[in-house]
Formats: C-alpha cells, sequence, structure tokens
C-alpha cells in the first residue's frame, strides 16, 4: 500500500479528492493525506483520509516533522502546492528519497528561477517566447503595470496610469518590476497546465482562459485547444528539472498569434480541477510515474471549450472550539 501527502493543502478540496479517486484505483486501501498549519480550519484537510498539523515550512523542523509523517503513515509521494514551500522541499528531495519517499517538486535551480520573475522574463526570451516590454524608472511609458518580482496570488501589483501614481515607495523598492500594460481589449489571459514527466519531457498542455479571477485564483475558465498548444510543444517540450504540472501564465493576442510568457509556478495551480475534469489527468499520472514506475505517452485529446464556474461551498465541524 501506499499513501499519498498532500501538503498546506488549505482549500484544495478538488486536488485531494482528484488523488483519492485515482489513487483506489490503484491501491485499494490507498490513503491521501494532508498538511496544513491549523487543519481543522483547512477545508482540503476534513475531507482527506487524515490530516496532520505542521510547523511554518520556514521552520528548521519542518523537514524533520513531514519525514518522520511519512515514515509512520507509509507515504511514498509528496504533493506541495504552495510556492513557499517549493525551494525548501526540492533542497531535501534526496533526503526523502533515500527513504523510498518520492517530491514531486522541481530541481532547486528551476524553482529559484520561477521565484524570480526577471530570470523567468529571461526564461522565456531564451525559449523564442516573448515577454511584456520592460520599463526602468527613468523611461515609463503610461499605463505601466507595477508588480514584485517575487510576488505571488496578486499580491502587491497595480496599475499606474501617471507618473504620479509612482511614489517614492515605490521608486525605492528593489524588488518592484516596470512592465508594459497589457490592455484586456487587445489580450486574453491564460493560465497552461503543463505536464513534465520525472525526465522533465513535456506531455500534455492544457491552457485554460481566465474569465475571472478572485484573490489571485481562477474562478471562472474554459479550455481553449489553440496556438498555445503547438507553441509550447515545439519550444518547451523539454525543461531541465522541471517534474509534475507547471502552471504557465501568458496572455494571447485576440486577432493576432502572439504570445506573451508572464511566469512560471511548478506546482499544481488552483485551477487544474478544470484540467482535471476536461481529461487531462495530472493526479493518475503522477501515481502511474511515481508510485508505479510507468511511462507516460503524451497525451492530447483532453475536451475542447469546458467552462468551470466555481461557487463556495460548506464544511462543517461540529464541536469546535477556538
Amino acid at each position: 500500500m501506499s499513501n499519498i501527502l498532500i501538503t498546506s493543502a488549505g482549500q484544495r478540496v478538488s486536488l485531494v479528492r482528484s488523488f483519492q479517486t485515482e489513487l483506489k484505483k490503484h491501491f485499494e486501501n490507498g490513503q491521501v493525506f494532508t498538511t496544513d498549519l491549523n487543519p481543522v480550519l483547512a477545508p482540503a484537510c476534513h475531507v482527506s483520509d487524515q490530516s496532520f498539523t505542521v510547523p511554518r515550512v520556514t521552520s528548521p523542523e519542518y523537514i524533520e516533522r513531514l519525514l518522520q509523517l511519512c515514515l509512520e503513515n507509509n507515504i511514498k509521494l509528496i504533493v506541495p502546492t504552495i510556492d513557499t514551500e517549493l525551494l525548501v522541499l526540492s533542497e531535501n528531495i534526496e533526503i526523502f528519497k533515500q527513504q523510498g519517499i518520492y517530491l514531486l517538486v522541481s530541481d532547486t535551480a528551476l524553482v529559484q528561477q520561477c521565484r524570480d520573475k526577471r530570470q523567468i522574463n529571461q526564461f522565456f526570451e531564451q525559449h523564442g517566447i516573448h515577454i511584456p516590454q520592460q520599463y526602468n524608472l527613468d523611461h515609463l511609458q503610461f499605463p505601466v503595470f507595477v508588480k514584485p518580482y517575487d510576488g505571488s496570488l496578486s499580491k502587491g501589483i497595480f496599475t499606474a496610469q501617471c507618473a504620479v501614481d509612482i511614489k517614492p515607495e515605490h521608486r525605492a523598492d528593489p524588488k518592484l518590476m516596470f512592465m508594459e500594460y497589457i490592455a484586456p481589449e487587445d489580450y486574453d489571459e491564460f493560465t497552461v497546465d503543463c505536464y513534465y514527466d520525472r525526465y522533465s519531457n513535456l506531455k500534455c498542455v492544457v491552457p485554460r482562459k481566465r474569465i475571472f479571477v478572485r484573490a489571485g485564483e481562477v474562478n471562472k475558465g474554459v479550455t481553449k485547444k489553440n496556438i498555445i498548444v503547438a507553441e509550447f510543444n515545439q519550444k518547451l517540450h523539454h525543461i531541465t528539472g522541471a517534474r509534475g504540472c507547471l502552471t504557465i501564465q501568458v496572455f494571447l493576442h485576440k486577432t493576432e498569434d502572439k504570445i506573451l510568457g508572464i511566469e512560471i509556478n511548478p506546482r499544481f495551480g488552483g485551477g487544474y480541477p478544470l484540467s482535471y475534469l476536461a481529461g487531462a489527468n495530472y493526479s493518475r499520472w503522477v501515481i502511474q510515474e511515481y508510485l508505479l514506475d510507468q511511462t507516460i505517452e503524451p497525451f492530447s485529446a483532453w475536451n475542447d471549450n469546458l467552462l468551470m464556474l466555481r461557487y463556495d461551498a460548506e464544511v462543517l465541524v461540529n464541536d469546535y472550539t477556538a
């Protein structure tokens, strides 16, 4: 029997359920566990088979606690879900591998690159993918899009319409990038779920048009078989050190075959359930690769134009005391 651990599970109920469904197909008694800082307040921890409290990923005890949980609960695969844990986990891949435990995380060098949007701009250009124009403070063209190079979940971003919107604190912040504003009337925004096998080869590309975004995650989206699929299969067919699901943010021009690369998150994104329900079964492929030692074949037969509309649901916990 092989169990799976999904870390920092939070609200990722659909991700947990997808792994539960797929694991049962191969391991009748297989279980999907979760961790969180406070599992009682994490909905995904209530739908998992069992949850555990862990310290913050920045704690020196984090890796030791994670390894202990794996050894005590026959966990053979760990699936991280948030950016802040990826670097720490990538640096400890070998420690877990020595115990027969796989960490579904890309190599440290790629994780570091993805955490720095300046480096990701270079990555896109090196792979023949255009990026929005970058400005320095002395040559801004308004409106200008401002964001921190190491941000996530849309934190700290804004659009400056004119020079007065650029405050002294913005000019003094070394983390801020000043970029060409991409107008929504000209471009559509896509999150692209890419599956890379254990040899870092691209096996599937699912572009998801972002219709409405809430708190940095897609709330309404639709799958689209478009030029992004062919472009990625040609230009990103191999990314050294990539493993599992990479979510790649791009803009696609509404009338021209023009793609602008924005960022890469080397993990399952919040909108992955749409790709899963469209038939791109990354959850199953992860199990087949890392728990069953099987080879994943290229896949493109996912459902086009599948619309996902998310809504809030409730998880009720009896006898809760703060």
